[in-house]
């Protein structure tokens, strides 16, 4: 699978992981018989055709995913974006990855994919899915500076996640919920699920910004992986 060659750079037998996906850009160099197509996140579209508020979910979720390639063939592949520290994670079927998608760099071809409103991540509650969960999900992205949607991964295989500044990685399981500043969130492993909760009223949060007006709490069991900055990748 991924191994690391140094703090920011992963490679990889593309043979051997049975094909990857990577984000645009990432490839460094390879040597070996490697072939490049584009890729499409399954879900991605789904609503884009449709009219009115779905077809506005359908083109946001459509907008807020990173363009993938798919390499396959046999050789090795080396990867890396902007300097951005690298952290691998190894996936265990029965349980999720759920990233924001400009904080994915690879994954394992594997690996089931799809794209999850950020409000029902994990089936949290404070939103649901579908249409409802995907507009209230804007507004919460709107204050934190959060993507709409994010990513989820399952199934056995490994994923490459990006980081600025460095990863902490937080153990989730005890009787209270692990609390994140969403723009300092990376992604969450195992089963875990997430809620995005304001810390003040809707008045006082617009009056001042994002910054810690909202909080993304973090309950069930698994891990929670965070970046040493609230920088946006």
């Amino acid at each position: 699978m991924f191994e690391k060659v140094n703090g920011k750079v992963v490679k990889v037998n593309v043979g051997m992981a049975g094909g990857v996906v990577a984000r645009n850009g990432a490839m460094l160099f390879y040597t070996g018989d490697v072939s490049f197509a584009p890729h499409q996140i399954p879900g991605a579209q789904g609503m884009g055709g449709m009219g009115g508020l779905m077809g506005l979910a359908g083109r946001a979720m459509a907008g807020e995913h990173e363009r993938t390639m798919l390499a396959q063939g046999n050789g090795e592949v080396h990867y890396g974006l902007a300097g951005l520290e690298v952290h691998v994670v190894q996936m265990q079927p029965g349980a999720a990855l759920r990233v924001e998608a400009s904080r994915l760099l690879a994954n394992t071809a594997g690996l089931q994919s799809s794209v999850v409103s950020v409000m029902s991540s994990g089936g949290g509650g404070g939103g649901g899915g579908g249409l409802m969960g995907a507009l209230r999900g804007a507004a919460s992205g709107a204050l934190t500076g959060q993507g709409m949607f994010t990513t989820q991964l399952s199934g056995q295989g490994a994923a490459v996640l990006l980081a600025h500044g460095g990863f902490l990685e937080l153990q989730v399981g005890g009787p209270n919920p692990i609390v994140v500043d969403p723009q300092a969130f990376v992604a969450a492993y195992g089963n875990v699920q997430t809620e995005l909760k304001s810390a003040m009223s809707w008045r006082d949060a617009v009056g001042r910004g994002a910054g810690e007006a909202m909080q993304l709490h973090c309950v069930g069991q698994g891990v929670v992986y965070v970046q040493a900055s609230e920088e946006k990748l």
